[in-house]
């Protein structure tokens, strides 16, 4: 197993698509790049599944709108081969000397995999993710050319060229809230990042030597009543949404979808843990709500818990994310401890 550094890293997300129409769209991926850069992320996560751009082509935007903010590309084995992920790593290297990360996704909405004929069972996918991705490692750091006759790929006497610089060898991260994506992170000796409970339900710290993540959002300001204000401003309870998220349930075979929904049935304002806006179809995540202190003693909690790597939820403003970056500056300082 690699050793890390375990530093804190936070990165932003991209805004989707389908969300907007062509003639801004362009405009508000460079500046969430730009803001997201100003405030100290490592990255930007862009997403991808079929209603969406492609994420390469996004990413392009996110490098030439930055000096160093790195692209954390959603990568689904069902698009494309793991030649093709290896020739955009590079590619961006050598044009940009940019660094990317790589998000695997096994994919949880079945009906995305079977519009492209792919049927294969839930575990099934994250075995197929650690071939792919020992593929694609071994074309980024060999010099020589490469043969593999795996289950589900086979590549024979494949280079990859340009060569990587090994400085900006990126690493990858996986979704670790299932026990098959668990598996698969540990294979792959990638950051497995988890949808998470509230600190205090956590049953177990991070084991030594391996790195984890957690995906969350994050509304705070000086005092909890104005920070519930906006959270409740920004994501209103929404029968409409309610019943998208129904559908969506119906049609994912994702563990982290299943637990989510579980844990929204237990939900009030008395906790800075919030599941409206997951349960209300307005994004895919929990959301910390409250005063910066009542954040920032959650947030140590889970770096306590050995939690090094955290991404947010798409940010609706630069001024979001200057508080945000305060929120983790308290924490830093062991607000909880």
């Amino acid at each position: 197993m690699s050793k890390r550094n375990r530093r804190v890293k936070i990165f932003s997300t991209a805004p989707q698509s389908s969300d907007h129409q062509p003639d801004d769209y362009l405009q508000k991926i460079a500046d969430i790049a730009r803001w997201s850069e100003a405030n100290g992320c490592e990255g930007i996560l862009i997403y991808t599944d079929n209603r969406i751009l492609d994420p390469w082509l996004v990413s392009q935007v996110v490098v030439e709108h930055t000096d160093h903010l790195a692209p954390l590309v959603a990568v689904q084995p069902a698009y494309m081969h793991p030649y093709a992920v290896a020739k955009m790593v590079t590619s961006i290297a050598f044009l940009y000397r940019r660094r990317v990360y790589l998000n695997m996704v096994a994919g949880g909405f079945a009906n995305d995999l079977v519009s492209l004929g792919d049927n294969t069972p839930h575990d099934r996918r994250y075995e197929r993710l650690v071939e792919y991705v020992s593929i694609i490692r071994n074309l980024l750091r060999l010099t020589a050319p490469f043969t593999t006759n795996g289950e589900f790929y086979h590549v024979e006497n494949l280079k990859l060229q340009p060569a990587l610089d090994p400085a900006l060898m990126p690493e990858i991260l996986v979704s670790g809230s299932s026990e098959a994506g668990r598996q698969a992170a540990e294979a792959m000796d990638a950051i497995a990042v988890e949808y998470p409970k509230p600190a205090s339900e956590a049953c177990h710290r991070v084991d030594e030597g391996r790195e984890c993540g957690i995906r969350i959002g994050i509304i705070a300001r000086e005092n909890s009543a104005d920070a519930w204000r906006v959270a409740q401003a920004r994501f209103p309870h929404d029968r409409k949404g309610q019943l998208k998220h129904q559908l969506a349930m119906s049609t994912s075979d994702s563990v982290w979808h299943s637990q989510l929904s579980r844990l929204a049935e237990d939900d009030s304002k008395e906790n800075v843990y919030w599941l409206v806006p997951f349960q209300t179809y307005k994004t895919f995540c929990p959301y910390l709500v409250g005063s910066y202190d009542m954040v920032a003693a959650e947030l140590r909690r889970y770096l306590d818990l050995g939690y090094t790597t955290f991404i947010l939820d798409i940010p609706p403003d630069e001024e979001e994310l200057s508080a945000i970056r305060s929120v983790f500056q308290l924490a830093d300082a062991g607000v909880a401890r």
